[in-house]
């Protein structure tokens, strides 16, 4: 049992991370109205800036900001993209370019890190913050739900007080009609792009070295990042902060027992899963009837 404990608590740095990825597939939704499928991969873009640099001979926090600083400018070029060919497009329209921006991203990442030649990564947050009924609780997992609790408030609270965060339901809601009365709707837009790259791509920093060391394995951590706000319906960043500390807890369940162990990867597909035929309830419950 204590192994099972010890196994859901070595779960929360990636449960943290999952978080922080969920709310920001939220925040790019309901701000920029994109389901993004780029975000991991614009993460994984900064968190491998910052390990060519620390490579080079560059000490780790110059090395981790520039990091975030590339992610950052990952995440504009997308956005430019989106908002220079897309803006007016569908919902399913840009889900489907962000799709096809992911593969590209990967392709050129995978070109650019030597495919699946690994890499060290850096522990950002070393060492061990306290124990927990015997169990160490490392730094790492303490940052990340910290820093996953406080961007959801803080996101909330944005929207909810402030000008710019009127703006920006106002750009996601009319974009026309925004940039009809004055909204600098490109510039808000090209904002957010920018602040998700930097936060995720600081998420990935933390989660990194518990991960493959090569850019496909982390840009396909946008399959928790969706679950997550799946589980939130796009609309929840509380939701989505709650799911994706429990995916990876369950994740760490999971590696915690022999059995299935070598199924971990696949909890994210099934919370998927069971939250599509959760949400499609009511309308098969209509059917039958």
């Amino acid at each position: 049992m204590n192994s099972l404990f010890t196994s859901a608590v070595a779960g929360l740095s990636a449960g943290g991370a999952y978080a922080i990825l969920g709310v920001c597939a939220i925040f790019t939704y309901r701000l920029v109205a994109v389901v993004n499928f780029t975000g991991a991969a614009i993460g994984a873009s900064g968190t491998f800036a910052m390990v060519a640099l620390y490579e080079l001979g560059m000490p780790l926090l110059p090395a981790a900001l520039l990091g975030i600083v590339a992610g950052a400018f990952a995440a504009v070029l997308v956005g430019l993209v989106m908002t220079t060919w897309f803006a007016n497009s569908s919902a399913s329209t840009k889900a489907a370019v962000t799709a096809a921006l992911l593969v590209g991203i990967i392709a050129i990442g995978l070109r650019l890190t030597g495919g699946q030649h690994p890499h060290f990564f850096p522990e950002l947050i070393p060492g061990s913050a306290f124990r927990l009924a015997g169990v160490e609780v490392t730094w790492a997992a303490v940052v990340t739900l910290l820093i996953s609790v406080v961007f959801t408030v803080a996101t909330e609270q944005f929207l909810a007080r402030t000008r710019t965060g009127l703006e920006l339901r106002a750009l996601s809601q009319r974009p026309m009609a925004a940039e009809l009365i004055g909204i600098r709707v490109r510039l808000l837009a090209l904002g957010v792009w920018a602040l998700m790259g930097a936060v995720t791509s600081f998420a990935l920093m933390i989660i990194a070295p518990l991960r493959s060391p090569d850019f496909m394995s982390l840009s396909l951590l946008v399959v928790p990042a969706l679950a997550a706000a799946l589980i939130g319906a796009f609309v929840s960043f509380r939701a989505a902060l709650l799911g994706g500390v429990m995916i990876g807890v369950i994740e760490g369940l999971a590696s915690g027992l022999d059995a299935f162990s070598q199924y971990r990867s696949t909890v994210p597909f099934l919370v998927i899963l069971a939250v599509l035929l959760w949400s499609q309830r009511g309308a098969r419950w209509d059917e039958a009837r």
